[in-house]
């Protein structure tokens, strides 16, 4: 009988160390000790840990629960915030450590790795795009203004949520928070 795979274990705990300590403050043989397994087997499994890194990144995505923004349980808007509320739920969780996956690598190393810092736009044109399907939503649903450009509005929302983020690690307090939930949801979205 062949031995187990340990792909798993060693997809998590990279997952894990990027999000706590960032790409170039983790090493392989912090990935491989925290999934338990011999430093040789994270090469079974990945070529790199910048390949590593571009899995970590899609167990982040999965994370962020998007089916909040297209269920059709409660009016658009809503959804919007229920979504920034779970998101910062996590960072108040964790002590206002790690913040957003996909940003931190974006900061940390786009500019020393094409591949990620693709990966890391992918994410965001994603994640805009929802944003601009809920905006486009709430304008039909008439709970928005229709003069409203929901196209640079979900990438405002997107970049000042990813500003939020750093300012309130820096601060460690939820006062950046509750600004970008006043500004956005009290007056941007009003």
């Amino acid at each position: 009988m062949g031995r187990a795979s340990k792909r798993e274990e060693i997809a998590e705990a990279a997952f894990r160390q990027f999000h706590a300590k960032g790409f170039n403050a983790t090493g392989i043989n912090e990935i491989t000790k925290a999934a338990g397994v011999p430093k040789g087997s994270f090469y079974n499994h990945f070529s790199s840990k910048e390949e590593s890194a571009l899995e970590a990144l899609g167990r982040y995505r999965d994370s962020l629960r998007f089916e909040m923004l297209s269920s059709q349980d409660r009016p658009p808007l809503e959804r919007l915030r229920a979504h920034f509320e779970f998101l910062g739920e996590d960072l108040l969780r964790n002590g206002f450590a790690r913040g957003c996956l996909v940003g931190n690598l974006g900061a940390e190393v786009a500019d020393h790795s094409e591949v990620i810092r693709a990966a890391a736009k992918r994410g965001f044109d994603g994640w805009a795009a929802r944003l601009r399907e809920v905006l486009t939503e709430a304008q039909e649903a008439g709970d928005l203004d229709a003069s409203i450009d929901v196209e640079s509005t979900a990438l405002f929302i997107l970049s000042a949520w990813e500003g939020t983020l750093i300012a309130a690690r820096i601060d460690k307090s939820a006062a950046p928070m509750d600004a970008f939930f006043r500004t956005v949801f009290g007056g941007v979205l009003r």
